[in-house]
């Protein structure tokens, strides 16, 4: 296993910047996921950790190696497609054989380093098959199967987990952690899903546009987030956002004059916002609670309910925007009900810059 270190990197291909000087840090033997929408710059960023495209400027270094010169056989890296990448002529066990048989391994370490992977991915009983006989689930198996032969010190992973079903992927995600965990290697994986990225991640990069917004565990950035992007990023249903503008409300603190000025909301005390300021209010559908009459903060007419077994998810409007209460399904809401909520949390963004204030 090996750290990761990505320095000021920048990627442009001709005159458009795909990366504008982003730095990573994966320690050794940690699993990190860089995540965000399509067009922000996680494949590239894969595709230059693995040799396949070259760096613009900056560096990156596995370990003590500087390798950003260095080219894809010279990196000691395995790295695991999207397509699963498999030769449909070969069985599954010559797929998993077929590069060490490149490196001239041992045919007796091939055979038992084959099995050993086999055994460990559920394949045992499948060597001797050709893809076109195995679901997708298996067909990504044996990618990572032959990925784990190798036994590289960096394990790369291009959004594994795109051509497979919901179902699938949630199995072989759990696959991929726990392989993670029992071989102890070092791995970075893309996606834009934010439930693989929330599930899988020690560490999690957000990427928007070319650069880091955020980084940090998981939890830490869903709770925290740093940016009006990452907080409407992470999280389903997306964090609700409301415009604002701040005002004194007497005795030292401060409230939230929401939209229209139909509802205003106290903010919580040592909040850096200043009366005037433009704000945009953020809370998540799950932070919305059904209170008594008594202690609610805003109302809520309901527009439309979604049913989804152990919860609701009610549709609303507060000072002319959008907004989802998530509610267990118990409470009986239906479509004209005016519900009293009160906000279990809510996060601050300044409008002009998208910045948390906290």
């Amino acid at each position: 296993m090996v750290a990761v270190s990505v320095q000021q990197v920048t990627k442009s291909f001709g005159a458009t910047k795909v990366l504008r000087g982003v730095d990573v840090h994966v320690p050794a033997g940690g699993f990190a996921v860089l995540v965000g929408p399509s067009g922000c710059g996680k494949s590239t960023l894969l595709r230059l950790l693995a040799g396949l495209e070259e760096v613009t400027s900056g560096s990156i270094r596995f370990g003590e190696r500087e390798v950003t010169r260095l080219e894809p056989r010279e990196r000691d890296i395995a790295m695991v497609f999207q397509s699963y990448a498999l030769y449909p002529h070969l069985t599954v066990r010559d797929n998993l054989a077929f590069g060490l048989r490149l490196r001239k391994t041992d045919p007796a370490e091939i055979g038992r380093r084959v099995d050993e992977a086999a055994a460990m991915l559920g394949l045992s009983h499948l060597l001797d098959r050709l893809p076109k006989a195995l679901s997708g689930g298996q067909r990504q198996r044996v990618a990572m199967g032959r990925a784990i032969v190798r036994r590289p010190a960096l394990f790369l992973f291009d959004e594994p987990l795109s051509n497979l079903d919901a179902a699938l992927r949630a199995q072989v995600r759990v696959d991929i952690r726990k392989l993670h965990d029992q071989l102890g290697a070092t791995s970075v994986y893309v996606t834009h899903d934010q439930v693989e990225a929330m599930t899988l991640a020690d560490v999690m990069f957000v990427l928007n546009g070319g650069v880091v917004e955020q980084q940090g565990a998981p939890l830490e950035v869903y709770d925290a987030p740093a940016t009006r992007f990452v907080a409407g990023f992470l999280g389903s249903p997306a964090m609700n956002f409301i415009k604002a503008t701040i005002e004194d409300a007497g005795g030292g603190g401060l409230r939230a004059r929401l939209g229209d000025g139909s509802a205003n909301l106290a903010l919580p005390p040592g909040l850096p916002a200043r009366p005037g300021q433009a704000v945009e209010v953020g809370v998540r559908p799950h932070d919305l609670e059904l209170c008594d009459e008594s202690a609610a903060e805003i109302h809520l007419k309901v527009d439309f309910v979604e049913l989804l077994g152990p919860e609701i998810h009610a549709h609303c409007v507060l000072a002319g925007a959008p907004v989802i209460a998530c509610l267990e399904t118990r409470t009986g809401v239906s479509v004209g009900d005016t519900l009293p909520l009160r906000v279990r949390r809510l996060h601050l963004f300044d409008q002009e810059s998208g910045r948390a204030l906290r």
